[in-house]
């Protein structure tokens, strides 16, 4: 198979956690986008939470109207967050699944439980020119189901892969590598993120079938000590590097 290059999605949403720690203006998330683009970014995104506990919805408006890369708007699947994004119209959304309670998203959607509640969003945002994304678990009834439904794209959950490590690790590897291949079968464009770091991108970058990857929270980190350009050149070169493996002849 042809191997295409691997885009890089950069999530900003950790930049506006520190601006809303003081409830102040700065640091600006935007500001940060457009340094990912400077970077060699292919794409921003930015989840609105439904208690905006970092990105606001001032900064959706200004990155709909500042920025030129598509921009990937995650949402929960309620009336409040399909309103906005047929409102603002991104290039993309990526439902995934929200609790108040939780630090970070935990886990993937449940597409298959969730069918008759999601299979209405999904066709407003198709109808109104979003790309629509499910961010789920790498399995396949849950990939099958995103299809039956007419989501174009998935994006598989990395966490649980960066969190073990040993065998465990080995064998989550397998089972996106797997849900890949699955994706691409079907008819899906796959994407993959959460979690990733220098140490664990390069083994998922070496995933076929995966056509992005959108990276966050550790590049905001990163950028504390070496900056954001150089965290995002950085993370880039662990991803070309893993995509030319694949690519050279056997």
């Amino acid at each position: 198979m042809e191997i295409s290059p691997l885009r890089l999605g950069i999530n900003i949403d950790h930049v506006a956690t520190i601006r809303n720690a003081r409830g102040i203006q700065n640091p600006d998330p935007v500001r940060a986008a457009h340094l990912a683009v400077k970077s060699g970014a292919d794409g921003i995104t930015a989840h609105l939470r439904e208690d905006r506990r970092h990105i606001s919805d001032d900064d959706i408006q200004r990155l709909t109207n500042e920025i030129d890369l598509p921009l990937n708007l995650e949402i929960a699947a309620t009336d409040e967050m399909l309103a906005i994004a047929l409102r603002h119209k991104p290039h993309a959304v990526c439902i995934v699944p929200e609790k108040r309670q939780e630090l970070t998203t935990e886990g993937g959607l449940d597409a298959i439980g969730g069918h008759n509640h999601l299979k209405p969003i999904i066709d407003q945002l198709n109808a109104n020119g979003s790309r629509v994304s499910l961010f789920i678990d790498p399995d396949k009834g849950q990939l099958d189901a995103a299809r039956s439904m007419g989501a174009p794209v998935v994006e598989l959950h990395t966490g649980k892969y960066c969190e073990v490590s040993g065998e465990e690790r080995d064998a989550e590897l397998e089972r996106l590598a797997i849900a890949a291949a699955h994706a691409s079968e079907i008819g899906l464009e796959c994407h993959a993120g959460h979690g990733l770091a220098y140490d664990t991108v390069e083994a998922v970058a070496e995933i076929p079938n995966l056509v992005e990857l959108n990276i966050g929270h550790f590049l905001i980190g990163e950028a504390i000590f070496v900056g954001l350009e150089n965290a995002i050149k950085r993370m880039r070169d662990h991803m070309d590097r893993a995509r030319t493996r694949i690519a050279l002849p056997n």
